[in-house]
């Protein structure tokens, strides 16, 4: 069971209405009408709550697990232990997280960190021009700045700037300690702790005697429905606008440069760093520190594999791998022979006798 300190419990739930919410299908014969009350892994959970197996690596922890009901891929089906309740879906691990999503809505979507929540706090400061909507929760040390506008149901958290001229749509989560300036924000975006939107571009002239400072005077668009790991920062355009499409999720310290364009439902993983002015298609996937050079395209559907170094344009619905990044099944020949060749024995030179 969730700690109640920090995730407020949702109402119990009975198994045909979780099986409605999921697209699951109770199995014929369990008791339709059992209370579920909760989410859990499946070597925590219990009576009363919902757990799920996806891996076929933790079979052994479904055939010992405890839960009162588990959402499970049909042809695991005959593995469960006698009693669990069987959700058969074809998607288990989304189906539980959909569960988890209806017991637990704030931990979804955000919610307050000080504990006033539909409030402005009198230690926030808020510019007399900016424009606060409905049920808008304004935490202590938070700054809105000149005519900046924050839309009705957003929570903007302890100590977090939001600069002149800034909008933040409605249903949003800007956690503390975030500054946002230079930039506009949709709906239901999700900013984690720390993440930096709309601070200068690196660009400089560079020569002697000195480089000179090139003016960014470009913005950052975030889309709807947009999450933003901690630590990531998000420059602004130095003309044209940095752009993250609708839906895409960015992990923690992730670094995207001025004019970067990243489509829609991309997934961009830990320590990742985008060089200025890529451009990044629908639905890519960057794994963990991937770098990508500048003035380069990513195409729609392409996923690059962990540490992977993009120096050319990839193509759509490609996977690339390795420094250089390469066809990843190119990559994985080369990785193959190379460890033949370092694990041939050494040849020793023939003397005369």
């Amino acid at each position: 069971m969730a700690d109640e300190r920090f995730f407020t419990p949702g109402k119990a739930l009975p198994l045909r209405d979780l099986a409605s919410r999921t697209g699951a299908a109770v199995v014929p014969g369990a008791d339709a009408d059992y209370l579920i009350e909760g989410v859990a892994p499946l070597d925590l959970a219990g009576p009363g709550e919902v757990s799920f197996l996806d891996n076929p690596k933790y079979a052994a922890a479904f055939e010992r697990t405890k839960a009162a009901a588990c959402f499970v891929h049909p042809k695991f089906a005959e593995r469960a232990p006698k009693g669990v309740l069987l959700l058969l879906t074809e998607q288990p691990y989304r189906s539980y997280a959909l569960a988890a999503q209806a017991f637990h809505p704030d931990a979804t979507h955000g919610c307050d960190t000080f504990g006033n929540r539909g409030s402005v706090d009198p230690r926030a400061c808020v510019h007399e021009t900016a424009r606060l909507g409905e049920n808008v929760t304004i935490e202590p040390g938070a700054s809105i700045g000149a005519h900046a506008e924050v839309g009705r149901n957003t929570i903007v958290g302890s100590n977090t700037s939001i600069g002149k001229g800034c909008t933040v749509g409605k249903d949003c989560f800007v956690a503390p300690n975030v500054t946002v300036s230079h930039a506009h924000i949709g709906d239901r975006v999700i900013i984690h702790p720390g993440v930096r939107i709309g601070q200068d571009g690196f660009g400089f002239a560079m020569g002697y005697p000195k480089h000179e400072k090139v003016p960014q005077l470009g913005r950052v668009i975030i889309q709807d429905d947009v999450e933003i790991g901690a630590n990531t920062t998000i420059d602004r355009g130095a003309g044209p606008d940095t752009v993250i499409g609708e839906g895409t999720k960015i992990d923690n310290l992730v670094q995207i440069g001025h004019n970067v364009e990243v489509g829609r439902g991309c997934v961009i993983v830990a320590q990742t760093g985008i060089a200025g002015s890529a451009k990044l298609g629908d639905f890519v996937v960057l794994a963990a520190q991937v770098g990508v050079t500048g003035h380069l395209t990513v195409n729609s559907g392409a996923q690059i594999a962990a540490r992977g170094a993009v120096v050319h344009d990839v193509p759509a619905g490609q996977q690339y791998g390795g420094v250089p990044a390469r066809p990843i099944a190119e990559w994985r020949r080369e990785v193959v022979e190379l460890r033949k060749l370092g694990r041939r024995p050494k040849r020793t030179a023939k003397t005369d006798e």
